[in-house]
Parts: C-alpha cells; structure tokens; sequence
C-alpha cells in the first residue's frame, strides 16, 4: 500500500452507515476502495451519480461510466443518475452527510485552496464551494507537503481560497489534525512519524489534542 492509498483507507474509517459521500478529485477517489465491508454508504459524484461503488479492473471499464474527476467508476445495484443541477440540489440542500476533498493548502484556522494555482488557466470552479458550504462534514485528505517540499498547512493561504468554511478533519501521510475553534489538534500520527517530523513539516501552528499522548507515536 502507498501513501496515498494509507491516506484513504485512514479516511474512509470515518464514514458511517448511511452516510452520503462525495469523494474529490485526486487522493479522495481511492476512499471508494477502502470503505469497511461492515460499513453501508452511498458515493455521490457531481456529475450526476449516486451508488459509485469500486474502482474498475481496467479490463472491466466502462467509457459511459465516469466521476466528475473524467476517471472511470463502477456503480453499484439501486445506483441512480441524474442531471448537474439535481446533483447539484442535493450538495446545496444539505443532503451530502461528508465530503472528501483533496487540497493545495489549508491555513491555520482549517479554511482551505483547491480550485485555482495563480497564474495557471482552470476549466472553472468545479463543485469545491458548494461541497464546502453544503455538506454536514469536510474531511481533507493530502500529501503533508508539496513536490517542492513546501507544507501543505500553512499559517496563511497564499493560493486562492475556496470557502470561509472551515474543514472537520485533516488526513495527511503524517498525522490527522481535528479543527476546532481554536485551531488545530494534533489527533494521530502516521505508523513510524515521530511527532518532530510533523512539527518540521508543518508551518501552521497546531495544538496536541489530550488524548494525544507526546511520548508515544498514535497509530491511525
């Protein structure tokens, strides 16, 4: 398992049964392959799918059947299909228990940029705002750092914001942060992270949650 595949499977242990989830582009797709056997949720993709189920074998791929991310899904028995702007109903009607987004930067505070790199073109905005303002949680999921080795938790957005919401829960191959309203808590650390590693890596100040204990590495 790589980490981005770690990253999911540590995510997708948040979900519960019932749970109507929309999963991002990049690391959130991967959740889909890792949700609990014991556990029932239902993938909602903007694009107008409900009941993604696994990602295909590539001999098993169907062209009709994609994400919003253009990557290929499969769909599972009682799936439904429907227009953008019904997808889009539910997301602002509140109706998506979590969302799983992937991200450029998260700033101290737990507000996040994953729709637009300065001075690069994008297609558009994409459905980030409206998962950020109308889902009941937000969960991150990221490479602590960037290529460049810049942290990805920052103490202020230098990329262009997404929403004033702030996220729940951040997933990085590091740790597992908790946003409260003061801030981050540090919650978890990745098997064989020391709690040094994420203080150098992170640029954000964060807290030690109290069920955090500093002398021991918390495995997810």
């Amino acid at each position: 398992m790589n980490v981005k595949q770690y990253i999911a499977q540590r995510a997708a242990k948040e979900l519960k049964d019932g749970d109507i989830v929309n999963l991002g582009i990049g690391i959130p797709t991967l959740v889909a392959d890792y949700i609990p056997s014991d556990v029932q949720v239902f993938l909602h993709s903007e694009n107008g799918i409900l009941g993604v189920g696994p990602t295909p074998d590539p001999e098993h791929i169907d062209q009709n059947l994609v994400n919003a991310g253009k990557l290929p899904v499969t769909v599972l028995e009682g799936s439904s299909f429907f227009d953008s702007a019904s997808s889009f109903a539910m997301i602002r009607g509140g109706h998506v228990s979590v969302s799983i987004l992937g991200v450029l930067q998260i700033d101290a505070i737990g507000r996040i940029a994953n729709w637009a790199v300065p001075g690069k073109s994008v297609l558009g905005v994409g459905g980030a705002m409206d998962l950020l303002e109308g889902s009941k949680k937000v969960i991150v999921t990221t490479m602590h750092t960037s290529n460049q080795g810049e942290s990805k938790i920052v103490k202020e957005l230098t990329y262009p914001i997404t929403s004033e919401r702030i996220v729940d829960l951040i997933i990085t191959d590091l740790a597992v942060f908790a946003v409260k309203e003061d801030g981050l808590h540090l919650i978890e650390l990745s098997p064989g992270v020391s709690l040094e590693e994420v203080q150098q890596k992170t640029d954000a100040p964060f807290q030690i949650a109290e069920s955090f204990n500093k002398g021991e590495e918390v495995t997810a």
